[in-house]
């Protein structure tokens, strides 16, 4: 599994406005439904927050992987938020988010939930690849580190 097969550079925004969490994962699912990935934003919306109270998705070192299983998708999905100035996501670590992948995963599919979370965790350990990414300009260029990254790490082991 790559995280390239399932986010495009439509399901990337670079520029992200929002500086607190909701706004940041709305400001996401907007660009999910936009694409015609969703329909009922305000709903799967309701089930991020309800997961962030379980404990906070912002991983430390700028990244936030907020996720959730829910009954409107039929594929996993993926969205990805570029932040310059910070999000506020009451991360693990206490820093601003300028990396945020959201996951929603159809509700019965834990095991492709899990593959790509870690699949993400694995390409967000590096830090050279994170400040690449933040470094973006445009969704196509985020992909294409994205897929040069994955190629790398395939060649590697």
């Amino acid at each position: 599994m790559k995280i390239s097969e399932f986010i495009s550079e439509r399901e990337i925004l670079i520029g992200m406005k929002s500086t607190e969490k909701e706004a940041a994962l709305e400001e996401l699912l907007i660009l999910l439904e936009k694409n015609g990935l969703l329909q009922n934003r305000k709903q799967v919306l309701e089930t991020l927050i309800e997961r962030e109270k379980l404990g906070s998705t912002g991983i430390g070192q700028g990244i936030a992987v907020p996720h959730a299983k829910i009954d409107q998708v039929k594929d996993l999905v993926c969205a990805l938020g570029i932040s310059e100035k910070g999000v506020n996501f009451d991360a693990l670590d206490g820093e601003p988010v300028y990396i945020i992948f959201l996951v929603l995963a159809p509700t019965g599919a834990t095991g492709i939930h899990l593959k790509a979370l870690a699949k993400i965790a694995r390409l967000l350990k590096d830090k050279v690849f994170r400040n690449y990414l933040k470094m973006s300009k445009t969704p196509e260029e985020a992909y294409r580190i994205i897929k040069e990254d994955e190629e790398r790490l395939n060649s590697v082991g």
